[in-house]
């Protein structure tokens, strides 16, 4: 494999070397000062930071690095990484003087074996990953050190020494005008879609950049997607969501992994999207009179919103829409019925497909089934006229890995339906009724999604309500009932029940947990997310729930939630406690009803509002 030689000699002053760091005065200042705060001795402290800084030094050594990117080519000889010609000519131009933050989502493991080696192969200089200490296991661990990569350990809360090292080693890393990436999300993504965003290392750039008014700074948003996950890797990802340890990564788990990598299982995609001059953002937020922590937020929200917006939908997602909406095995003729208006949905939103793929093609969705089967998320039945296909058993979760992959596109245009619901049933209703609505949902989804702030919000739910009633975007006018009713009722495309009825299941899990629980008592988040787990689980075997609800990380934002509405403080009257959680659990058990009554006025032939 051939690569660029030139573009792996570091740019500027090198490299952070972790002598010349430990040696420095600005070090020793620092440290004396860390040690009078944390009244310890100062050399102890320095001794602590100094290990803590050569654990973290990373390098690139050419040989290891042409060795590293052999490796990477075989991890990923089961995918075909496409990348798109346009950006990758406007990203070396910016290269050429400025320091890239590139901040990822995260899906897979080989997200770093992916995406670092192709900036290599397009002429772009080479970045510094901060990753999980997880994989610092020998040999990984020294490779990936000498190929760039600096091991970051997860949680420090009680290491404040250790906390001042990270932040020594990025802040030379933005000072040295060194390109950097990491995942925005802090981890891979359990559920598909993308997650929280963390700012520990962004908050360390962004005071560096602050410090030396680092106007060359630009944190460039980077979409990954692929079009089927490892397969091995998901099914891990989803039996930890339902409540199984992580397993510790270790040369053992290194060659398990390698050798799962054998199937061919598509594309794998990176879309960059628009840049964010760093320096610029936070001085417009600083003026307008915001606080460390919302500045910070604001940036980590725009870029995670930069993120969604590049994420295109795949072939695969929309066939897992199909799949899951209809609960049941399906005929080819059944999927292309389901998939033709997502695509007419999408085409209208303007959304991109990946790879360009046309979702109203049959062979396009045949292959996709096939594919899908091949990774066993499917089962093919061909023993009677027509080949049907099915979700496999215990592959809800996976299927919705997919689905949700897709799902950022399709959040606003459930939101919608429900508003434009509220408008049908509510007497004397009016433009008022859904745009309450509509925010009620935006309030209790926010923790799952990210959406715009209202103003951009109201004009995404008004660009929604006219695809679905084929009128003029229009805030100013009024939403007529009659035309309410009628754009619900037959329609071939309601996606409540898909988006939002799996996260409303959850929280009404994790609701029931809490309405059981005795008023001022502590709450044991952690039993109280097992207990909701083996509570799920009964529910999904009654079909009190969707099956893909039963998830930990979503009952991890259900409890995120409760504790946003005060619903776990042990410190509030015992009448009120209860009836607060008596109010949130009227609250989800009137949404699952109304996305019920959706279903019920959809086409008949609708199969993605045809479950119950």
């Amino acid at each position: 494999m051939r690569l660029r030689w030139a573009a792996l000699r570091p740019r500027r002053d090198g490299p952070p070397e972790a002598a010349v760091m430990i040696d420095s005065q600005e070090f020793r200042d620092a440290t004396a000062q860390l040690a009078v705060q944390l009244n310890r001795d100062v050399d102890d402290v320095r001794t602590e930071a100094a290990v803590y800084i050569r654990e973290m030094a990373a390098t690139h050594v050419p040989i290891v690095v042409w060795a590293w990117h052999g490796l990477a080519a075989w991890l990923v000889r089961g995918f075909q990484v496409v990348t798109d010609a346009d950006q990758m000519s406007a990203l070396r131009a910016l290269d050429r003087d400025h320091t890239l933050v590139f901040l990822i989502s995260h899906r897979s493991y080989l997200d770093q074996f992916s995406f670092p080696p192709r900036l290599i192969k397009e002429g772009i200089s080479p970045t510094f990953g901060l990753a999980g200490a997880n994989l610092n296991f020998f040999p990984m661990g020294t490779l990936a050190r000498r190929n760039g990569f600096i091991p970051v350990r997860r949680a420090t809360g009680d290491i404040p020494v250790y906390r001042f090292a990270l932040r020594a080693v990025v802040g030379r890393m933005v000072t040295g005008g060194h390109n950097m990436v990491w995942s925005i999300e802090g981890g891979r993504t359990r559920t598909g879609k993308l997650r929280a965003p963390r700012y520990g290392l962004l908050r360390y750039v962004t005071d560096a950049v602050e410090s030396v008014e680092g106007e060359k700074t630009v944190i460039v948003p980077v979409s990954i997607l692929f079009d089927q996950l490892p397969l091995h890797e998901v099914k891990l990802m989803a039996s930890e969501s339902r409540g199984l340890p992580k397993r510790p990564e270790n040369i053992r788990w290194l060659v398990s992994y390698a050798r799962g990598l054998r199937h061919r299982l598509g594309c794998i995609y990176i879309n960059f999207g628009e840049p964010v001059p760093l320096y610029e953002r936070l001085a417009v937020a600083r003026a307008a009179g915001l606080n460390d922590k919302q500045v910070l937020e604001r940036v980590a929200l725009d870029v995670c919103h930069r993120i969604n917006r590049i994420t295109p939908v795949t072939a695969t997602a929309a066939v897992c829409v199909a799949m899951l909406g209809a609960d049941r095995a399906l005929t080819l003729d059944e999927v292309c019925a389901t998939a033709a208006p997502l695509a007419r949905y999408l085409d209208a939103r303007g959304w991109p497909i990946a790879g360009g793929a046309d979702l109203t093609d049959r062979a396009t969705v045949s292959r996709t089934l096939q594919d899908l089967v091949t990774s066993g998320v499917l089962t093919g039945y061909s023993g009677g006229p027509e080949t049907v296909w099915g979700i496999g058993n215990e592959q809800h979760l996976i299927a919705a890995v997919y689905r949700n992959s897709a799902i950022h596109v399709l959040v606003v245009r459930a939101i919608a339906e429900l508003a434009v619901l509220a408008l049908v049933q509510t007497p004397g209703s009016n433009n008022k009724t859904a745009w309450e609505k509509a925010l009620e949902l935006r309030e209790l989804l926010k923790f799952e999604f990210f959406f715009a702030g209202r103003e951009e919000f109201a004009d995404e739910l008004w660009q929604e309500f006219a695809i679905m009633t084929g009128k003029g975007h229009d805030r100013d006018a009024p939403l007529d009932r009659e035309d309410a009713a009628r754009c619900l009722h037959g329609s071939d495309l309601l996606l409540a029940q898909l988006v939002l009825r799996p996260f409303v299941d959850a929280y009404r899990v994790v609701a029931e947990e809490l309405v059981t629980l005795a008023p001022g008592r502590e709450v044991d988040e952690r039993l109280l997310l097992k207990q909701s787990l083996r509570l799920g689980q009964q529910w999904a075997l009654q079909h009190r729930v969707t099956e893909e609800s039963v998830s930990g990380e979503m009952f991890s934002t259900a409890m995120k939630l409760a504790r946003h509405r005060g619903l776990v403080d042990a410190d509030i009257a015992a009448t009120e406690l209860a009836e607060r959680r008596g109010r949130f659990v009227e609250e989800l058990d009137a949404l699952q009803r109304s996305i019920i009554d959706l279903v019920a006025m959809g086409n008949p032939h609708d199969l993605a509002g045809s479950a119950s």
